[in-house]
């Protein structure tokens, strides 16, 4: 419940922060008004920690620039056709736009640049109520034209206009609807969310970097089951990744298996406890989410009712590497984060055979060996996608990975596992077997690999000794 009281106090403590009073008075001095809005004054209600500084103001780009100068230490106006100032105050970076009063054509997300005479007429054409409020300074006045102050309270997500309106001059907003309500556990209210149902193909004039960029910052919430659920719900991430919604697979009454979208929801929320449990005050670990909420897409395609009952996915984890590598290359993810996602989804079942048997030091190797730099993820995946309710069978995976840690630390304090490779480079071996740079090295490397991670460290003259055993037994 928002107390009112304690947030006017933040409020007023937000007003006092150096860098806004500075403004504040040179705005004033110079004959204009100004106002923190957006974010940093909803948050100061909620009792939330603020972050940037954004600013809205009555003067034009070249008076913003002119006030802002002799108190700054730098200034950059590429924003300025936008009406955007960016300055350095008291070593702060903060974005001061002139009041805007924008229209849109429909087709793109590219608003025609208008400027506005009042701050009220700037705050009605913001996305959402509650970020539709400002805080005019010095001083401390709360401007909320379109009931913020009611939807926080009531903790709900509307938009200051007609939903259909909001929407269809920035479809984008429909994502940050289901952002917001991870970010602040928020519901959206009906009529927003009927219109997000509704309008959901008009997110095709949206760029695919602009999508993966709400997507990222949802992911990035504490709680992003909350948003996946609106997105599939209101069908709209089935316009940018349809696999989400493709996994409530239908179950007949002659053949039953768990529910794959129930089921990869509760690996998203577990993997961030275990990230959190395991990285403290970490940011957000975007590759281990998408690997969590993606890692069992591939289930749909390799589904096969087997007689007796019985469901297959043979094969879901290859299928769905593939799957996630082309969807989040078409949301232009950067490669590394495509390689991380795809190899995890790849492994992400490579573990459930240790608990069905201990696995030689050999395979533990292969295993490290396999996961290279995604390790970590992989133990925090593998534990995140037990979700049985069998407490016995539950207990007994997680010892099963406890041991298997124990393992990996064992052999990498023994070994230097981290760096496995075989004891003798590509020059020696091309020395010792008197050929030069082809196919036959790498074949003559992939044995020594083998032989490393088999019997562990045997040292250079044993590995030579094998090489030429090996290479004499050649055809």
């Amino acid at each position: 419940m928002l107390n009112m009281a304690a947030g006017l106090a933040r409020l007023g403590d937000l007003a006092a922060h150096p860098v806004v009073a500075e403004l504040g008075r040179a705005f004033a001095d110079a004959g204009h008004d100004l106002a923190i809005v957006g974010g940093p004054v909803r948050d100061a209600l909620l009792g939330r920690p603020t972050h940037d500084l954004d600013f809205t103001t009555s003067a034009r780009p070249d008076d913003i620039l002119r006030i802002v100068t002799p108190i700054s230490t730098a200034q950059w106006d590429i924003g300025r056709e936008f009406g955007t100032i960016g300055a350095r105050v008291r070593g702060e970076q903060v974005e001061i736009t002139t009041f805007r009063a924008d229209s849109y054509d429909g087709a793109t997300r590219k608003p025609t640049v208008e400027f506005g005479d009042t701050l009220e007429s700037d705050l009605v054409r913001r996305d959402f109520t509650v970020n539709a409020m400002a805080l005019r300074v010095p001083g401390v006045k709360l401007v909320d034209p379109t009931g913020g102050v009611e939807d926080l309270v009531a903790g709900v997500l509307c938009t200051p206009i007609d939903p259909a309106v909001s929407f269809g001059d920035d479809p984008l907003r429909m994502l940050r609807a289901a952002r917001f309500s991870s970010q602040l556990g928020f519901d959206i209210e009906p009529r927003t969310r009927e219109a997000i149902e509704r309008l959901r193909a008009t997110l095709e004039i949206v760029s695919p970097e602009r999508i993966q960029g709400e997507l990222t910052r949802l992911l990035g919430t504490d709680d992003p089951v909350r948003g996946i659920r609106v997105l599939v719900e209101t069908g709209l991430i089935d316009e940018f990744l349809p696999e989400i919604s493709a996994l409530r697979l239908e179950v007949d009454e002659h053949h039953h298996h768990k529910d794959v979208y129930e089921h990869s929801l509760t690996v998203l929320a577990q993997a961030i406890e275990h990230e959190h449990a395991r990285r403290p005050g970490a940011d957000p670990d975007i590759p281990l989410r998408l690997a969590a909420l993606l890692h069992d897409i591939g289930k749909p395609r390799t589904r096969k009712l087997e007689p007796g009952g019985a469901v297959t996915f043979h094969h879901h984890d290859v299928v769905g590497a593939r799957m996630a590598r082309k969807r989040l290359q078409a949301l232009r993810f950067d490669g590394d984060t495509t390689a991380s996602v795809s190899k995890l989804i790849e492994l992400h079942l490579r573990f459930f055979g240790y608990s069905e048997g201990a696995w030689t030091d050999s395979a533990v190797r292969r295993y490290v060996r396999d996961a290279g730099d995604e390790l970590e993820r992989l133990h925090i995946l593998t534990r995140a996608d037990v979700t049985t309710r069998n407490r016995r069978k539950a207990a007994r995976l997680a010892q099963a990975y406890d041991d298997i840690e124990e393992r990996i630390a064992a052999l990498r304090e023994q070994e230097e596992l981290d760096a496995i490779r075989p004891e003798i480079d590509g020059n020696r071996i091309q020395e010792l077997l008197g050929i030069g740079p082809g196919p036959a090295v790498g074949k003559a490397y992939r044995f020594l690999l083998d032989l490393r991670l088999d019997e562990g460290v045997l040292g250079a003259d044993e590995a030579e000794r094998r090489l030429l055993e090996w290479w004499a037994a050649q055809d």
